[in-house]
């Protein structure tokens, strides 16, 4: 008996959407350009360029976004069995890179300095190409029974994201469901992870100022010590507001900063504290601007600061549709076998994903980037971050599986 996917379907490894092996050569030369040459949020026009040459090439007619950067393209919505109503899937990649320096010994090591592909947008970016132009050749047979969207979008890692400006340039026009994938250096390269419900976090970003007088450390009862103050608001404030909200929504502030004098013996009039405000629970998120506000002040008053508070929206968390995340789950299943997918667990790192999946249903994997049998503890966001490239296969075709499926799927 055939092994069969939570939707009953039959793992068939005769499904349409391998790749080939010269593209598999081409994506892997693809993404190492890509991975020499990063570009930060909204500043994207040579990936653009690149990726729009390759579509071009493949007969397709992409479309660069409003914003200047970023692209959208649309397969088997010529074909003649498609009414123009059928809803797309849509696939997308996040194509910025990361303001920190590339410390691999690698030939692809990043040509920019202070600019790496450290959160592998270079290997979303390349799957979701590499899923267009298989998808594109099985349209132009006539075997793509669903028609499906590619997004490459701009300033994934600029809060609150370059999601907004790609939905408002018409991304999510005409799109039923969309589905994502992020590396993920815990997973062995081969499989996925996958999760219903949130899989990351909300993340915000805090800036706090604290204003006082100044004056002799000799004397600090004549003045506000604004040093204890600062360091009041960084630790007490996590712990008011621990007090006061579910500890289950996972609500944290973390600092990243802080800032205050210049002298020994001066009590500063200046004091300055940055961070994150994460969040794993949606409606905690929505309430997180009005607690964190109250902390902050209630503490600053008490050591006779004056604050200022900018907080500064990013992305609540991503919320995997279940229908989405059993396609998924059914596309992995159908295309490598049940035994490569894994659950995840929710992370508190922050992806501007979310906000597509405030417009429609949609799911986000986590593709296994570490080689087999390393061992070595790796992470995102570091200078040192590479992936065996192998993951890139993966990903198109839990990608082309997918669109080949997705009219599975209510």
């Amino acid at each position: 008996m055939s092994p069969e996917t939570d939707a009953g379907l039959p793992a068939d490894p005769d499904l349409p959407g391998r790749v080939p092996d010269a593209l598999r050569a081409e994506l892997i030369a693809f993404r190492r350009d890509l991975h020499m040459h990063p570009e930060l949020g909204h500043q994207e026009f040579r990936t653009t360029a690149a990726l729009m040459a390759r579509l071009e090439q493949a007969g397709l007619q992409p479309q660069v976004l409003s914003v200047g950067t970023g692209l959208m393209c649309d397969i088997g919505t010529d074909a003649g069995g498609w009414d123009g109503v059928q809803p797309l899937l849509a696939l997308r990649a996040d194509i910025d890179g990361l303001p920190i320096p590339d410390t691999k010994t690698v030939s692809y090591r990043s040509t920019v300095p202070d600019r790496a592909h450290a959160c592998g947008h270079d290997v979303h970016t390349t799957v979701v190409l590499g899923a267009g132009l298989v998808l594109a050749e099985l349209a132009r047979e006539g075997r793509l029974p669903h028609p499906v969207r590619l997004i490459f979008q701009p300033a994934e890692e600029v809060l609150p994201g370059g999601a907004p400006d790609a939905i408002e340039s018409g991304v999510l026009d005409g799109v039923g469901r969309i589905v994502g994938l992020h590396c993920d250096p815990k997973v062995e390269v081969g499989r996925i992870g996958l999760r219903t419900g949130p899989i990351t976090s909300a993340c915000d970003r805090l800036e706090v100022a604290l204003d006082g007088p100044g004056g002799h450390t000799a004397r600090p009862h004549l003045t506000t010590d604004l040093v204890t103050a600062a360091a009041k608001v960084a630790t007490e404030v996590p712990a008011l507001i621990n007090r006061r909200i579910d500890s289950r929504s996972g609500l944290a502030v973390t600092w990243g900063r802080i800032q205050a004098g210049h002298a020994c013996n001066v009590i500063p009039q200046h004091a300055e504290l940055s961070g994150t405000v994460r969040c794993l629970d949606l409606p905690a998120w929505r309430a997180a601007p009005d607690l964190v506000h109250a902390a902050i002040d209630e503490v600053a008053a008490l050591h006779r600061a004056k604050s200022q508070i900018n907080y500064i929206r990013g992305v609540p968390p991503v919320v995997n549709e279940p229908g989405s995340t059993a396609l998924l789950r059914d596309a992995m299943a159908v295309r490598r076998g049940p035994e490569h997918i894994e659950d995840t667990e929710q992370s508190l790192g922050g992806e501007d994903f979310s906000w597509y999946l405030e417009q429609v249903p949609g799911a986000m994997a986590r593709l296994g980037v570490r080689p087999v049998g390393d061992t070595t503890r790796r992470d995102l966001h570091c200078g040192d971050f590479d992936v065996d490239e192998g993951a890139i296969q993966v990903g198109v075709e839990l990608f082309t599986a997918a669109a080949m499926l997705g009219g599975h799927r209510p």
